[in-house]
């Protein structure tokens, strides 16, 4: 058989099955196991392809996800989101729009501690949407700012997003994740620009209004107490990676145990908290196990099959310069971005794309980081981003998705901005080596 038909055959037996609303992990499961059947020699193929999933979820790789789930998980039902974003709020004053900036910054430092973007949107869009049209905000300056930081928690350590992406292309977990914190927080202000000059343009898409000032004292007290500690988590995570001190999944593991200090020092870890926290971090676990078991073995027939080198020596038969491919494939994960969720993308595309840019001469670290942005501008891509819906799910009654896909456009030119940067300086993600 040809590479291009047993490339249609693989593909299209997998879209065809998610298109009738199979789950993605046993849609993978399904057609690999008729793949392997067809491809690698009936039912002996099919034991040796479940013996090579089952070898996939063994990596000491994997560990981070649930550590990482779970410190989200806990500094979201303990309330300890909940007191970073109240000082970050109290701290900015009368600041213009300075509801969308405690947006960004308390969305930021969420996303590093929670590694969600579903988890984070879901938090931002029912504590400050609310408040913020009360106060008179326009739905951009409300609702877009949170789609953006949402995004953020994918680039941001600890991303589980990331940390799956890194397993499934088997490059190193630690240097995608510490690849991340520069670009990401250049990308939050990036975030913080736009809203500043949408509020000079449009002063009554935010109106002022009047806040009790507090004193100096009153401001360094609610940094030590309130922010300081949770951010110190995050910082005392990367540097760990960083320095060499522990591995990715020490570093998880020292940083639930961090959220959960806190927890007991703040007074707010009660079992309901945990327990709720505990099945969060389980739940999605599984979730992400079943979809590296699915990508291992659909990589493995793509490599018995043929397709994979076929579709390599087709795409670098092109006479088409490295950064022009580059731009392909990103155009390619954008399109697919508007009609499937990101796990689903980097299934199907995983095993073809990091063997296209490593015959292309990119560096595989640069390229994840690049494929991670692609991934979280497609969160918020219309018509069905995920984080779209997610927002839909949370936002008061009367927003329309329309108002949701107006919101994120200035963002999503944010993000964008931030992949030229990338190609332009490539050491702002290679900046720890």
């Amino acid at each position: 058989m040809e590479w291009y038909w047993a490339l249609a055959l693989l593909l299209g037996s997998i879209v065809g099955l998610m298109a009738i609303g199979t789950p993605v992990a046993l849609a993978f499961l399904a057609a690999n196991i008729a793949g392997a059947w067809i491809f690698m020699g009936g039912g002996n193929g099919v034991v040796l392809m479940l013996d090579n999933g089952f070898g996939a979820l063994s990596s000491f790789a994997l560990i981070p996800i649930p550590l990482f789930l779970l410190m989200g998980e806990l500094f979201f039902h303990t309330g300890l989101g909940a007191r970073m974003f109240n000082a970050i709020d109290r701290l900015l004053g009368r600041l213009p729009g300075r509801l969308s900036y405690v947006t960004v910054l308390g969305g930021t430092g969420f996303a590093t501690l929670s590694g969600s973007s579903m988890g984070s949107t879901a938090l931002l869009g029912s504590l400050m949407v609310p408040e913020m049209q009360r106060r008179g905000y326009s739905k951009t300056m409300s609702i877009g700012p949170i789609l953006g930081t949402g995004g953020l928690a994918i680039i941001i350590p600890p991303s589980a997003l990331a940390v799956l992406l890194a397993t499934l292309a088997k490059i190193d977990v630690g240097a995608l994740l510490i690849a991340g914190v520069l670009p990401g927080l250049v990308l939050a202000c990036l975030y913080v620009a736009m809203i500043w000059g949408m509020t000079k343009m449009n002063p009554d898409a935010a109106p002022a209004y009047e806040v009790e000032p507090i004193s100096l004292g009153a401001k360094l007290w609610l940094v030590f107490r309130d922010i300081v500690p949770m951010s110190g988590v995050m910082v005392v995570v990367v540097l760990m990676m960083l320095y060499g001190i522990a591995t990715p999944s020490e570093a998880a593991a020292f940083g639930a145990l961090g959220v959960i200090l806190l927890a007991i020092a703040f007074r707010c870890l009660t079992w309901a908290a945990l327990r709720k926290s505990v099945e969060g971090a389980l739940k999605v676990t599984l979730m992400a196990y079943l979809i590296v078991f699915g990508s291992a073995t659909f990589s493995q027939l793509l490599a018995f099959s043929g397709a994979s080198r076929g579709l390599i020596n087709w795409a670098t038969g092109f006479d088409l310069a490295p950064m022009a491919m580059l731009l392909v494939i990103f155009a390619v994960l954008l399109l697919l971005g508007m009609f499937m969720e990101q796990i689903s993308i980097m299934l199907l595309t995983v095993p073809i794309f990091f063997p296209l840019a490593e015959s292309l001469g990119f560096d595989l670290i640069w390229f994840a980081l690049i494929m991670l942005l692609s991934l979280e501008i497609s969160f918020t891509t219309p018509p069905f981003g995920l984080l779209l819906f997610v927002m839909k799910g949370v936002a008061p009654p009367g927003t329309t998705m329309r108002d949701i896909y107006v919101a994120a456009m200035p963002f999503i030119l944010c993000s964008l901005v931030l992949v030229g940067l990338l190609i332009l300086f490539p050491w702002l993600a290679l900046w720890a080596r």
